[in-house]
């Protein structure tokens, strides 16, 4: 039975911090396709089209029919555990600081037996569920877990070195003059947050839900303003050894294309906050959370962006707001190559329309922030990489990996008048 995590104790300055190491990362380009659904919390595995055997670990041909036409599905995740062993020692040094480590051999009900980590409440000759995460290298490995949720299974030492779990951590939220950022702030205290820091961009303004914020448990209201480089590095300079998970919820959105607009004093607020707000915090926050990446029970382990799924594909409607996501985007894969040597996960999680003042024009579904907050704490929690929240995400998604120019077709296809 896992024990309990327990609050980690006041941290001694005189003791080193452990620099951040990771496992080895040589992967073939198609077993880099088992990162790619990782990403995304999925288990896929190649299938061959000849004869359907399911294939581990990934190869170019089948081992059945030697045929060369294998395809990713997601496929069932029962197994049960033929054996287990215990590493004590390692010449690997990420490994080596991390013993003993629990791996095991699991027979998939799918077909073939994979060699993966082992959660402590697995058990020889007991069924099981595998997880496909993402390692603090950024590649995909495979770790078996109980079939049946038990008692504080998300505090075992292994699991929590591929997810995310803010309980006992310092989170930072961006802005908490939005509905998405108070929500987060009360889901984030909920999950057993050990902290939860608060932005506030002009704080004279009164805001709704102002004093709601701050009655919330652990959270601690701070100045901050994502257009302000001064404000960061101030804040950065009090707070930035501390924040073990950073959450941007920094957006500034108005309807509007290229044309439409008469100026361009909107585009520039939108990549003002939209863009180049992610690049300041990066350049602020970014280098302690880097080198904090294996700190102990509460490491730095996580950099969050709320982006819209439109930066994959053009809303015309929201043409430049938009545009300003898709160079978030863009520059979040930069940084989480910058990040990946801590270990420091950086989570994409891409909305459709939400619920606020200037989505109001477009038909609903759209995302409430108590749906958002919830997602983020579980896409935390199982350490994904790529979230798509909502029925508009993750139709979206689906229609632009099928044929990204059919997407762009469909969403500005203008009716004659």
């Amino acid at each position: 039975m896992t024990l309990p995590l327990q609050p980690p104790p006041k941290k001694d300055p005189q003791k080193r911090t452990r620099v951040p190491v990771r496992p080895p990362a040589q992967r073939s380009r198609t077993g880099t396709y088992l990162c790619a659904f990782a990403a995304e919390g999925r288990f896929a595995l190649q299938v061959c089209e000849a004869c359907g055997a399911t294939q581990y670990p990934p190869r170019e041909a089948c081992a059945v029919c030697l045929s060369m036409a294998l395809t990713w599905r997601d496929v069932p995740a029962a197994g049960m555990v033929l054996a287990d062993t215990i590493v004590r020692t390692s010449t690997v040094v990420y490994f080596r600081e991390r013993t003993p480590w629990r791996i095991g051999t699991v027979q998939l009900s799918c077909g073939p037996s994979v060699m993966c980590h082992l959660h402590g409440d697995c058990e020889v000759g007991q069924p099981v569920r595998v997880i496909n995460r993402l390692d603090k290298s950024g590649h995909g490995v495979l770790m078996a877990l109980p079939q049946t949720d038990t008692a504080h299974m998300e505090d075992d030492e292994l699991l929590r070195e591929l997810t995310c779990d803010p309980k006992f951590r310092r989170v930072l939220i961006t802005n908490g003059r939005s509905a998405a950022g108070q929500a987060l702030a009360q889901a984030l205290s909920d999950a057993g947050a050990a902290i939860v820091f608060v932005g506030e961009a002009e704080s004279w303004r009164p805001y709704p839900g102002q004093d709601a914020l701050r009655q919330i448990p652990n959270v601690e209201v701070l100045p901050m303003d994502v257009t302000d480089t001064d404000s960061l590095t101030e804040l950065a300079g009090e707070i930035g050894g501390k924040v073990d998970i950073l959450i941007n919820t920094a957006r500034f959105v108005r309807p509007g294309g290229a044309m439409d607009r008469e100026d361009i004093i909107f585009a520039r607020d939108e990549m003002e906050v939209n863009y180049l707000g992610l690049m300041r915090l990066a350049q602020s926050f970014g280098p302690a959370m880097r080198a904090r990446g294996a700190d102990g029970v509460n490491s730095a382990t996580a950099w969050v962006n709320i982006l819209s799924v439109y930066a994959f594909s053009n809303l015309p409607e929201f043409g430049s707001f938009a545009a300003s996501n898709a160079a978030a985007l863009s520059l979040s894969q930069c940084l989480r190559a910058e990040m990946r040597p801590g270990g420091v996960r950086v989570m994409n999680v891409f909305t459709g329309p939400t619920e606020d003042d200037w989505h109001q024009p477009l038909p609903p579904p759209k995302v409430v922030p108590s749906a958002l907050a919830r997602g983020v704490v579980a896409a935390l929690r199982d350490g994904l990489e790529d979230v798509y929240l909502g029925d508009v995400a993750k139709d979206l998604i689906e229609r632009w990996r099928a044929s990204p120019k059919v997407l762009e077709r469909e969403l500005t296809e203008v009716e004659d008048m």
